[in-house]
């Protein structure tokens, strides 16, 4: 594959996740080089010495390190489905809660999800933030307005959605016995849509010196 950019992604994480989101709906081919995060080939390295993904390695040279910067990116080639442009509110409004997902809810998600890994949190603490900001984005929705900004999924909706259901997935009863009817259709919504799908498919690790995959229409099957 020549001339195409380069994404180093991994399946689950869900930055990688909104930024094949964005690349898919935007149409814009890429070259997907899936990675083992525990066995980080140099390629990842020398494109980011950072070693987190998502990355993605424009034909110029250019390298985009966060997954944020990729989305914007993608949609700026061309954006189909109005993800810049929502039908309440404004890509600055969209930009602001995103960066609340991304500071204060995903440090709470870290420390629900992953307790051993903070031993000094205060899970309850914790917890209860979460749960604050995601009453916050189950009274944004209604009848009337299924989706963060409106009644069109936008880039909010797709950057956020990941983390939304990385938290639901700790416990799946207990997320399904909240009071969040809106919040919780609008997960499930998004979890069953064909983009997520699409974006979804398990592939083999890469390895240096070989090719990755034709992303998002060179993967022939589905788990």
């Amino acid at each position: 594959m020549t001339a195409l950019p380069v994404l180093y992604s991994f399946r689950r994480c869900p930055y990688a996740m909104r930024a094949r989101l964005a690349l898919a709906v935007s149409g814009q081919g890429c070259e997907l080089r899936e990675v083992v995060l525990k066995n980080k080939p140099q390629g990842l390295l020398l494109a980011s010495p950072k070693g987190t993904v998502p990355v993605l390695v424009l034909p110029s040279g250019q390298v985009l390190e966060q997954s944020l910067d990729i989305m914007l990116w993608a949609l700026a080639q061309h954006d189909p489905e109005g993800w810049l442009t929502p039908s309440h509110g404004s890509l600055q409004d969209m930009l602001a809660l995103i960066a609340e997902c991304d500071g204060p809810f995903k440090q709470a998600l870290d420390r629900c999800k992953y307790p051993s890994r903070y031993p000094d949190a205060d899970q309850g603490a914790e917890r209860a933030r979460a749960l604050a900001w995601l009453d916050t984005l189950d009274a944004r929705l209604s009848p009337d307005q299924l989706c963060l900004f409106g009644t069109h999924a936008a880039l909010a909706d797709m950057a956020i959605a990941p983390f939304v259901r990385q938290f639901a997935g700790i416990d799946a009863d207990w997320w399904a016995a909240q009071p969040w009817p809106r919040l919780q259709a609008w997960l499930a919504q998004w979890q069953a849509g064909d983009l997520l799908a699409s974006v979804m498919h398990k592939l083999p690790a890469w390895m240096d010196g070989t090719e990755g995959v034709l992303f998002p229409h060179g993967i022939e099957s589905t788990d």
